[in-house]
């Protein structure tokens, strides 16, 4: 087990950063997704709490046919008028606006996340199979890097469906090593947790070109399940009622290291949304539908009005019951905290959350905020 040394906490009173100074090796990462649609929800890139933040992975750039990487919402990345928060100016555009907060949080990592779900990932299985459009792949995301003044490119290919499209993602990773040498620019990627999905890739050879691994350790239940199950627990409970109920984030962690991941660069995924299940008694048990947008309530509109919220300490999860959800499965601080510890005890390289923006506030709800109880798990006082 790795036994980390105590926390480095270098907390800037100018800024209340406490990332203003390089950070030694046994450091943790505390990062979030931002998606570009926020803006159009009224959450900047100023919403989040940078005090307590190491990267933000911009959600989404795209790809074209021929490996050209492009912006997915230009007016939403580049155009938008963004207005100025305490002492950051405004500007035009959020990845404007995270290049000048990056000004101000010095150690701030900004990463572009190239894929996501759906439109996002379909053209890398060509894309990654040829080296000429490989090539352009990593030209053109160099170049947004460097016309931003950000700091790298996340890939969130969702996922390589076989062994020969895995081989292509590992020649993908290593172009853009190339191209994006370490330590000037951080290059991650964005992985499921299922061996299902795991298996198509060599994942020691792809950790070779990465900085970090960004394990989506969530949605392990959902509305494609007979019966209904936690969806990010950390354990898998002793009777799994079904195949999907035994994956957990330290069944994912511990099938990484096995295929030869070093821990410290794995960092595991913390879901800011819950799933619902509609006329359920709960785990194992069969359920009618979903409520909320697409099944899922943002983290911070939990635990639902009228419901009952509830820990399981065995295994690490927590959910709600009542009111419109039905049968809610989330993350609370405290199940947090248990992966916080999980991550320091197994010499991770810290959390993730999909999305900062779904948080409960950081800066008006402290001790329900999951990136700020993160970050408290990650370095105890």
């Amino acid at each position: 087990m790795f036994r980390p040394s105590p926390p480095y906490v270098n907390h800037d009173p100018n800024h209340n950063n406490y990332f203003s100074t390089p950070p030694p090796e046994n450091m943790y990462w505390n990062a979030v997704y931002y998606p570009n649609w926020r803006i159009y929800r009224d959450q900047p890139p100023a919403s989040l709490n940078f005090d307590v933040l190491s990267h933000v992975f911009y959600a989404f750039a795209w790809v074209k046919p021929d490996g050209t990487v492009y912006l997915s919402d230009e007016w939403a990345d580049s155009q938008i008028p963004v207005a100025a928060a305490g002492d950051v100016p405004g500007t035009n555009g959020c990845l404007n606006a995270f290049a000048l907060l990056k000004k101000k949080y010095t150690m701030l990592r900004v990463v572009l996340s190239v894929g996501g779900g759906g439109k996002g990932s379909e053209p890398f299985a060509a894309v990654a199979r040829h080296q000429h459009s490989r090539q352009r792949f990593a030209q053109t995301a160099l170049g947004l890097v460097q016309q931003f003044g950000i700091d790298g490119i996340d890939i969130d290919w969702e996922h390589p469906s076989d062994s020969r499209q895995g081989e292509d993602y590992v020649q993908l990773l290593a172009t853009l090593r190339h191209h994006l040498p370490a330590p000037q620019y951080t290059l991650t990627t964005a992985l499921p947790a299922g061996q299902w999905a795991l298996q198509h890739i060599n994942l020691s050879h792809a950790s070779h070109y990465l900085d970090l691994i960004n394990l989506m350790s969530y949605d392990f239940s959902g509305p494609w399940v007979k019966k209904c199950g936690h969806h990010a627990q950390l354990f898998s409970p002793k009777s799994p009622h079904s195949p999907e109920a035994a994956i957990s984030c330290h069944s994912a962690v511990s099938y990484m290291v096995r295929q030869g991941v070093p821990p410290h660069k794995i960092v595991m995924g913390v879901p800011a949304y819950g799933r619902s299940f509609t006329g359920s008694k709960g785990v194992g048990h069969s359920y009618s539908g979903s409520a909320g947008e697409e099944g899922t309530f943002e983290y911070r509109d939990l635990p639902r009005p009228g419901a009952k919220e509830y820990i399981d300490d065995q295994i690490g999860a927590a959910y709600c019951v009542g009111g419109d959800g039905g049968f809610v499965t989330y993350d609370t601080p405290r199940t947090v905290h248990m992966k916080a510890n999980y991550v320091r005890q197994n010499g991770l390289g810290g959390l993730f959350y999909w999305t900062g923006t779904g948080d409960a506030s950081a800066h008006t709800q402290r001790d329900r905020s999951l990136v700020y109880n993160g970050f408290l798990g990650l370095f105890p006082q």
